[in-house]
């Protein structure tokens, strides 16, 4: 009787093979594993609309450093939508949209 093979097995059996035939498998695995998952935006990341994220976590969000984050809070661009402690939250939405303005700007 054969067994199914865990995902340490696969990881083991990829880092085996030639680097041509991994690219291959994953490729593979793109087109066909997939094909029928069909999610919409909301469907992977609806859960997050109102979640509240930290300072590290809205910076890397928007894909800046930390002191850039904070020098858009100081400035008033970005607010908290709450404070633990010391610790302040901010809103996702606030953030999307946010997001689409710094976009907006860099496009020429």
């Amino acid at each position: 009787m054969s067994h199914a093979m865990t995902a340490e097995e696969l990881l083991e059996d990829l880092q085996t093979l030639p680097a041509t035939e991994r690219g291959k498998f994953f490729l593979l695995l793109e087109s066909r594993a997939f094909q029928d998952d069909n999610f919409t935006h909301e469907q992977v990341f609806g859960h997050l609309a109102t979640d509240v994220l930290t300072v590290q976590e809205a910076a890397e969000y928007l894909e800046m450093s930390v002191p850039n984050f904070r020098r858009y809070v100081r400035r008033g661009a970005i607010t908290p939508v709450q404070t633990v402690g010391r610790n302040q939250m901010f809103a996702t939405r606030q953030l999307k949209a946010f997001k689409r303005t710094l976009r907006g700007r860099r496009q020429p």
